[in-house]
């Protein structure tokens, strides 16, 4: 399994940190005891930006840097934590991208947009279709990738939103590096243009995103990809997103999600569900396993922090899914399985919000995830 590594050069200083008297502090040093420990004012905006550096096998080294913009509307802590994410990375193989994320609720919660936009020149590793495919990638695919996904939601009543889906995708200049004797040209692997539009509805009773501790987000949404949209293939596609927080003593949570992703039509490889990633089923690289559905779920444990400590805190995780082509392929004997642990940083102590290092193992090998914010 391919493993990708991403250091925020952070927490390393973090302990440090307050231990130093500011006029013996170089500047970078001086920027994040700045960010990590201004409590003055708790409804103020924070904006923090910092380097990453990463390594993956088909990008070799990868630089970075990464924005996160975080507020409530009006700065009133009654309305919900909204934030932006920004990423934007440059490899040595010559490969770029540039990522936009949001979350966004207006005043009151009375609007809700939620959604992310993404340029990318970056190699996918492509194993096929279906849970039965070969252990090593079949081919390494390059192409040029923008996807944009917003959905604009409205409050019908307390916590319940409803509105307009957007989804474009478009795949260009596509090419196929080390190919093997297993690989096939996928539908699609020309490279499309697709565009669907659809319908949401959300329920979220949780106040803080990035860090949830109580409440329900449950999202059932569904989008049509048509030649009157402008679209390359017809399909439809249907999301269903089941979160669960529940507080634990003190300042435990414990975390449940329920995923599912189901497509019919003639889908190109590239929007076919798929599974893997940062998020849900962490230690399988995202799309490792695609076919036309996807069921998973995890489970986790928080601990945040330590009783013992103001800002490091624990967690550990479990989940299972798989990938079919119909739904009366779907069997409990292919469902794969994912577990792991991770170490916990609260960054911004007076809005609740953590870094986490979280490493997860598999049948096929290992992952190590290092992001601001929980996995859901």
């Amino acid at each position: 399994m391919n493993k990708k590594f991403i250091f925020l050069l952070l927490i390393s200083f973090c302990q440090g940190i307050k231990s130093q008297k500011s006029t013996n502090q170089n500047p970078f040093l001086k920027y994040f005891n700045r960010i990590i420990n201004d409590t003055n004012n708790l409804s103020s905006p924070k904006l923090m930006n910092y380097p990453t550096l990463a390594f993956s096998p088909e990008t070799n080294w990868e630089i970075g840097l990464s924005s996160l913009y975080i507020y409530s509307a009006n700065r009133d802590l009654k309305n919900r934590l909204s934030e932006v994410k920004a990423f934007t990375f440059y490899t040595l193989e010559k490969q770029y991208g540039i990522w936009l994320d949001h979350a966004l609720y207006s005043d009151q919660n009375k609007w809700f947009l939620l959604g992310k936009a993404r340029f990318q020149s970056f190699p996918l590793l492509y194993y096929g279709i279906g849970v039965n495919t070969p252990k090593e990638h079949i081919a390494r695919i390059d192409g040029n990738f923008t996807y944009f996904k917003e959905r604009i939601l409205r409050e019908i009543i307390p916590n319940l939103y409803t509105g307009l889906e957007l989804d474009i995708q478009i795949l260009k200049k596509v090419s196929y590096q080390n190919t093997t004797n297993f690989f096939v040209k996928p539908n699609g692997g020309n490279g499309s243009s697709n565009i669907g539009l659809g319908w949401g509805l959300i329920y979220n009773n949780i106040h803080n995103i990035l860090n949830p501790r109580k409440g329900i987000f449950s999202e059932w949404g569904f989008l049509s990809y048509s030649s009157n949209l402008g679209s390359d293939y017809q399909l439809n596609t249907y999301l269903i997103d089941n979160r669960f927080y529940f507080p634990i003593k003190k300042n435990n949570v414990l975390a449940f999600q329920l995923q599912g992703q189901f497509s019919n039509g003639n889908a190109p490889f590239n929007l076919l569900s798929l599974m893997g990633g940062e998020s849900l089923m962490r230690g399988y690289y995202l799309g490792r396993y695609r076919d036309n559905h996807m069921l998973a779920s995890q489970i986790e444990y928080r601990i945040l922090p330590f009783s013992f400590s103001k800002r490091w805190g624990a967690s550990m995780f479990f989940a299972a899914g798989e990938v079919f082509s119909s739904l009366d392929k779907f069997e409990i004997k292919n469902l794969l399985p994912t577990a792991g642990a991770g170490l916990r940083f609260l960054l911004f102590p007076e809005k609740d919000i953590y870094t986490r290092l979280d490493y997860a193992f598999t049948e096929e090998g290992s992952g190590v995830y290092f992001f601001i914010g929980e996995a859901f």
